[in-house]
C-alpha cells in the first residue's frame, strides 16, 4: 500500500463532522507520520473501540486502508489485540476464521500473538459456527503449551474461558470446574462484576456434579461466591459448605432446594455417594494421626448408611485415592493412615489448629518425661 493512499484515507477521515473523531484522526496521523509505532499501537487499541467505528465497514476500511500499511512494524501481540475488535464485527464468520489464519502467519515471530489468534478462532468455532470438533482441537493443541509457558500470559485467561465454555456446553462438569477456576485465577480483576453470579452458580453446580471433584474448598474460599448473597441461588453456597464438611444431615435437609434444579435432582444417587465419601474424608481428617481407627458403626452413623454398605464406601474411597488405610473386616474397623489434602475452610483450619495443639502438648509431655528420666537412662 502506497503512502499516498494512506495520506488520502487519513485526509478523508479528518473531514468527519464529529469533532471528537476528527481530533482523534489528527493525533493518529501525527503518530503515523512520526513513525511512533508503539504510541500508535496504544492509541489504536483504544480508538478501534470508538462508538462511531463499531461496524464492519468502518473497521475493515481502517484495517485495509491504514493498519495494513504498517502491521509488520508494530508489536505483534498489540496488533492482534487491535484486530480482535475488527474481527468481532466481520459478519461472515468463516471469513473471520480465514482472516485470523492469515494473521497467524504475520505474527508468527511472537508465540503469544499466535496463541491469541488460535483462541479467537476457537471462540468463533464455538459461539458462532457450533463447530465443537474444531474448538476441541484448538483447546487440546494449546493445553500443554500454555501449561508449560512458565508464567501466566494475557492469553491464559482467555484460553481458560474458551475451554470452560466448551466443557460446559458438552457437559464435562469436572473439566469445566477446573478450567473455570483457572480462568478466575488469571482474570478475576478484569471479569465483569455483573457476570459473577452466573459464573458462581455454574461453578457451584459443576463442583457438585463433577466426577472426581472432592476439593470444593478452593471455590468456597473464592470471593466470586459472595456474588450469590441476596440472590435466589444463595442456598448453593450453604450446600457447597455441607459437601465440603461431609454434612449429610444438612444435605438431606436442603433437598427441597437442590432438587428443584433438574441437573441435581437427576443425579441424586451420585450426589449421595459423593457426600458420603466426603463425610469419610472429614471423619479421617478430624482425628489425630494416632487415633485413626474408625469403626464401621461410627461410619454408618455419620454417613447415614446401612452397616452392610460401609465397607463398599471405604473401598471406593481407597480406590479413588481419597484416603489410605487398611480394612479389618473381623474387627469391623478401618485403620486410616492418610487423607487427601484439600483447601480448608475456616472451621477446618480451626480444627487442624486444635489437633496441632494436642500434638505439641504430647511432644512437650514426652520431652519432660525424657528429661526427668535422663539420668536413670544414662546410668543404665
Amino acid at each position: 500500500m502506497s503512502n499516498a493512499n494512506v495520506t488520502n484515507y487519513l485526509a478523508e477521515q479528518k473531514k468527519s463532522s464529529n469533532k471528537e473523531l476528527a481530533d482523534e484522526w489528527t493525533q493518529i496521523e501525527e503518530l503515523y507520520n512520526e513513525k511512533l509505532w508503539n504510541e500508535l499501537t496504544i492509541k489504536l487499541d483504544t480508538f478501534v473501540k470508538h462508538s462511531a467505528l463499531q461496524n464492519e465497514e468502518a473497521l475493515l476500511a481502517l484495517y485495509h486502508n491504514f493498519i495494513a500499511s504498517f502491521e509488520t512494524k508494530i508489536n505483534p501481540y498489540g496488533l492482534v489485540e487491535i484486530l480482535t475488535v475488527v474481527i468481532s464485527f466481520i459478519s461472515d464468520k468463516k471469513e473471520a476464521i480465514a482472516f485470523l489464519e492469515k494473521l497467524k502467519d504475520k505474527v508468527k515471530v511472537c508465540d503469544q500473538a499466535v496463541w491469541m489468534c488460535k483462541v479467537l478462532q476457537g471462540q468463533i468455532h464455538l459461539e458462532h459456527l457450533n463447530q465443537l470438533d474444531e474448538t476441541k482441537k484448538i483447546i487440546e493443541d494449546l493445553k500443554d503449551i500454555l501449561e508449560e509457558a512458565g508464567n501466566v500470559t494475557p492469553v491464559h485467561g482467555k484460553y481458560y474461558m474458551l475451554a470452560a465454555n466448551y466443557y460446559r456446553l458438552v457437559g464435562q462438569h469436572s473439566d469445566y470446574y477446573r478450567c473455570g477456576l483457572q480462568f478466575l485465577g488469571c482474570s478475576i480483576d478484569t471479569y465483569p462484576k455483573d457476570q459473577w453470579a452466573q459464573q458462581a452458580f455454574c461453578l457451584g453446580l459443576a463442583a457438585l456434579l463433577g466426577e472426581g471433584i472432592y476439593n470444593i474448598g478452593e471455590l468456597l474460599a473464592h470471593p466470586i461466591l459472595e456474588s450469590l448473597n441476596g440472590t435466589d441461588n444463595e442456598w448453593l453456597v450453604e450446600l457447597l459448605r455441607a459437601f465440603n464438611s461431609g454434612d449429610i444431615v444438612k444435605f438431606e435437609q436442603m433437598k427441597p432446594k437442590w432438587s428443584a434444579i433438574a441437573d441435581l435432582a437427576a443425579q441424586e444417587v451420585k450426589l449421595r455417594q459423593k457426600i458420603s465419601l466426603l463425610c469419610l474424608m472429614e471423619m479421617t481428617f478430624k482425628r489425630p494421626a494416632n487415633k485413626r481407627t474408625i469403626t464401621f458403626d461410627e461410619i454408618a452413623r455419620e454417613a447415614k448408611l446401612p452397616i452392610k454398605e460401609v465397607e463398599i464406601l471405604i473401598m471406593k474411597a481407597l480406590a479413588q485415592g481419597l484416603v489410605k488405610g487398611a480394612i479389618d473386616e473381623v474387627a469391623g474397623v478401618v485403620n486410616m493412615t492418610w487423607v487427601q489434602p484439600r483447601v480448608l475452610d475456616r472451621k477446618q483450619v480451626a480444627g487442624m489448629a486444635s489437633t496441632l495443639d494436642t500434638w505439641m502438648a504430647s511432644i512437650t509431655s514426652m520431652e519432660k518425661l525424657i528429661e526427668s528420666r535422663a539420668s536413670e537412662i544414662l546410668t543404665n
